[in-house]
């Protein structure tokens, strides 16, 4: 087949301007063929035509070299087949063998060469050739080159929407996005979930290591991200150790936990800097629309404060959206500006909690822990107040207090304890740190074998000389080194073998765990025992509260124990009187076995049976059930649905029957909040009471509303009495 050539009329309106051609073979004018072979030689544009089967019959020679073939080749091969549409700007466009199908004309379509997308890209134009039948004869056009200016075109693309420094979506793009899939999804009643991260102690890395490493962190990060969430979500950093994750077509808050743990756990791991071991941590809040927000700005909200009870509540987890976070957040905000006062106002005191030696139960030490007594809400817990004071720049001065306090209480103590004093990482990265200690001690007249400093495994976050000259500078005072919390996550041998620990401090989630059947705490808490033994360290485990856990403890060999079986922290006062008498025996008094999982508490819920709603209180709750109070005598194997609040609904049946109390079985269990509570998976959806006549909206604060009550539609009788709170008993209706 030969390389045919062009129609004259048709490349007239091919190439606009010109007004005459001549093909190759001389058919027409010379003048016009002179036109064409100079436009071709000059690489301004390229012609190409095909027959009615779409197979070639001309191309130009240059993209013939372009291709990577000679002409003689190219001709009678589909043009589909040697190029490919560009999808990049527009994934939903069209196969170009679906175009070309359609014989219709067609201008600046974007290809480029089959099997090379990275390669050169060319805009390319058709006109479909008809005969005087209208039948379809092929194509005729032209393409011209446009790599440089698409190139360029992405490139400023990609600097308005994305990241510079990660590659990862940037803030405004993040918004749009998050607006157009809501929009989108609202209309098809789709629910989509919003994951807010922020990095735990990425200011100390800035601080130690420098903004460069700084950087290079945000990198892996980013990496990290991309490898752990699917490539159908969309992530961005919305601000400076700040990320969001967009999660289409996912409600089941079982699996967004699970993908918010191990986003923590995968962020959590030590990453390598310019040769520095780093670690550092994450925290994640998780919002779902349509049931916390329906709009973008909505759902950003609820997200953040999600996001910021994490924080609040320990950093290192996920919370998951609820209607009482608004009030969570203003009185964390309160308590931050009350706390800038406590101190000055005499509000903070130490309590000391006795740490014992295991099989002869005598009491070797205490650790010092800070109390707050506020003057209108009592005692604060330090889970509470902690990671506000940090937040807010104080936990430099509270450390300080602490550190001279127990110093001064411990040096009036009879006999030889210690007292351990926590020392956060902020302390810890001050070069003034050992001064302060010599201070507290020449002070107290305590002495440093006396002093017990308990240090987290994260000052290890920026390992390096800094660290290294701080244990050097901490041991040449005398004072004893502790680890503490050993096993939360940033476990490495390798710094065991440097920094000059006298005492491993195991984790209580490790210990309290640890008798539980198929539980593999025991071999770790072992191979910690036999590591401790060998660098000729103690043992300290934690959080101590049954006999069959303080049994484990012993015979594994942990050296020391610390809990609730043997004591809770006291005041000075106590202490003082303890020692004095010299009884310093503590006898483990606590229940035989751990039980773990039932939580305690009274709070109102409903029951829901046939058509009536009740409402009992709830007891205690766990994973796989509750027990509930205000119904009387209620049969066995009852069903009910529970309504916990907010659209969570738990299907569940009486196993348990006494007087007003019945034990519930959940069909399905529960699942962790992702701090101390328990949620359901799914939540009854607004589109689901949209559709029962209800406004569409993010879910109220409350009860599950009982669709088509008030509607003139007849119930049933009531089957149970209700029992209220003064004991006396009513039928509701």
């Amino acid at each position: 087949m030969s390389n045919a050539p062009f129609g004259l009329s048709r490349l007239k309106q091919a190439i606009p301007g010109a007004r005459a051609i001549r093909a190759r073979d001389g058919s027409h004018g010379g003048a016009a063929a002179g036109i064409v072979c100079s436009f071709e030689r000059a690489r301004l544009g390229w012609f190409w035509s095909t027959d009615s089967e779409g197979r070639l019959n001309y191309i130009s020679d240059h993209i013939a070299e372009a291709l990577g073939k000679p002409v003689g080749q190219l001709i009678g091969q589909p043009f589909a087949t040697l190029f490919e549409l560009d999808t990049t700007d527009r994934p939903s466009q069209r196969t170009l063998p679906f175009l070309l199908g359609t014989h219709t004309s067609f201008t600046e379509l974007t290809v480029s060469a089959a099997g090379h997308p990275e390669g050169q890209w060319w805009a390319v134009s058709g006109l479909p050739q008809t005969g005087s039948q209208g039948t379809f004869l092929g194509y005729h056009g032209h393409g011209r080159d446009i790599t440089e200016t698409l190139l360029s075109q992405r490139d400023a693309s990609q600097l308005a929407m994305y990241d510079s420094l990660t590659g990862l979506a940037n803030r405004h793009h993040m918004a749009r996005r998050l607006e157009t899939t809501l929009t989108a999804y609202q209309a098809a009643k789709r629910s989509c979930a919003l994951m807010m991260l922020d990095l735990d102690r990425f200011k100390q890395v800035n601080d130690t290591l420098g903004h460069q490493a700084g950087d290079e962190l945000l990198k892996q990060v980013a990496q990290r991200l991309r490898r752990v969430i699917d490539e159908t979500c969309e992530i961005g950093r919305v601000g400076g150790d700040e990320f969001q994750v967009i999660l289409p077509d996912i409600d089941d808050r079982g699996t967004l936990g699970e993908l918010g743990h191990k986003v923590i756990t995968m962020l959590s791991q030590p990453y390598s800097i310019d040769g520095a071991r780093c670690v550092i941590g994450a925290s994640v809040g998780i919002a779902i629309a349509p049931y916390d927000g329906l709009e973008s700005e909505d759902l950003v909200r609820s997200a953040d404060l999600a996001l910021y009870a994490a924080k609040g509540a320990g950093r290192g987890q996920y919370r998951f959206y609820s209607s009482d976070l608004h009030s969570v957040a203003e009185e964390r905000r309160q308590l931050e500006e009350d706390m800038r006062d406590a101190l000055a106002n005499g509000q903070m005191r130490l309590a000391y909690q006795p740490i014992v030696s295991l099989g002869e139960n005598l009491i070797s030490g205490f650790e010092a822990l800070l109390r707050w007594e506020h003057p209108e809400r009592g005692d604060i817990s330090p889970a509470l107040f902690i990671p506000i004071a940090e937040d807010a720049g104080l936990i430099a001065a509270l450390g300080e207090w602490a550190l001279r306090q127990a110093c001064f209480e411990a040096a009036s103590w009879e006999g030889n304890a210690r007292v351990a004093v926590n020392v956060s990482p902020i302390q810890f990265a001050n070069v003034a740190l050992p001064s302060l200690v010599a201070s507290a001690l020449a002070a107290s007249q305590l002495a440093p074998d006396r002093l017990e400093l308990e240090i987290t495994e994260s000052v290890f976050l920026g390992e390096g000389a800094d660290t290294q000259a701080m244990f050097v500078a901490l041991k040449k005072l005398g004072v004893r080194l502790a680890l503490d919390d050993f096993g939360t996550g940033y476990s490495s041998l390798g710094y065991l073998q440097k920094a000059p620990f006298d005492k491993i401090k195991i984790d209580q989630s490790f210990v309290r765990s640890s008798t539980e059947p198929g539980n593999r705490n025991a071999a770790i808490i072992t191979a910690i025992v036999s590591l401790a033994n060998a660098l000729g360290m103690e043992t300290t485990a934690e959080g101590i509260e049954a006999r069959d856990t303080l049994d484990l403890m012993h015979s594994l060999g942990v050296s020391h124990g610390q809990g609730y079986i043997f004591s809770r922290a006291m005041d000075q006062d106590k202490v003082l009187e303890l020692m004095a008498s010299g009884e310093l025996e503590l006898h483990p008094d606590g229940p035989s076995t751990h039980r773990s999982g039932r939580k305690t508490l009274l709070r109102k819920v409903g029951l829901i049976h046939e058509d009536h709603r009740y409402d009992v209180t709830m007891r205690n709750l766990s994973k796989t059930g509750a027990m509930v109070e205000g119904l009387i005598d209620v049969p066995l194997e009852t069903p009910f649905v529970v309504d916990f609040g907010e659209g969570q609904l738990a299907v569940a049946k009486v196993r348990r029957s006494k007087g007003q109390r019945q034990g519930l079985e959940f069909e399905v269990p529960l699942i962790s909040d992702g701090a101390d509570g328990l949620c359901t998976r799914h939540r009854v959806s607004p589109y689901m009471l949209a559709a029962a006549g209800m406004p569409l909206g993010a879910l109220p604060p409350g009860n599950y509303p009982l669709v088509g009550q008030g509607q003139n539609k007849t119930f049933s009788l009531p089957q149970f009495a209700q029992v209220d709170p003064a004991g006396e008993s009513r039928r509701v209706v």
